[in-house]
């Protein structure tokens, strides 16, 4: 294999759904597979990187939107931190949230736990 995984293999790495993949596909918050020769979709490993960076920014609550802005954003390592600071609402939510409850509860330890 040439370092590329096929997207079935990409979804069970990352917990996530093949149509769910394909969702974020079109929604343009992760590049289109491509077909191999032996025409199963693959991806790179940077495909696996980033589908996770997505599934803990959407665990966190941020919109889809959100996320490619996210995407964007951490693509310019000179962009202001403001720009990252305008879409931590859902962060600031969760926050507020987590008062009364214990570890097992909190939804910043979940987002954030590996895959």
């Amino acid at each position: 294999m040439d370092g590329s995984l096929r997207v079935g293999d990409l979804a069970r790495a990352t917990g996530t759904r093949v149509v769910t993949i394909r969702d974020h596909e079109n929604a343009a918050v992760l590049l289109r597979a491509s077909l191999s020769r032996t025409h199963y979709r693959t991806c790179d490993s940077a495909a696996l990187a980033r589908l996770r960076f997505i599934r803990r920014c959407r665990r966190l609550g941020f919109s889809l939107d959100q996320v490619r802005d996210l995407l964007t954003l951490s693509c310019d390592a000179e962009h202001p931190c403001a720009d990252v600071d305008a879409l931590a609402g859902p962060l600031r939510a969760i926050a507020g949230s987590t008062g009364g409850g214990t570890i097992s509860d909190c939804r910043i330890i979940d987002a954030i736990a590996p895959d």
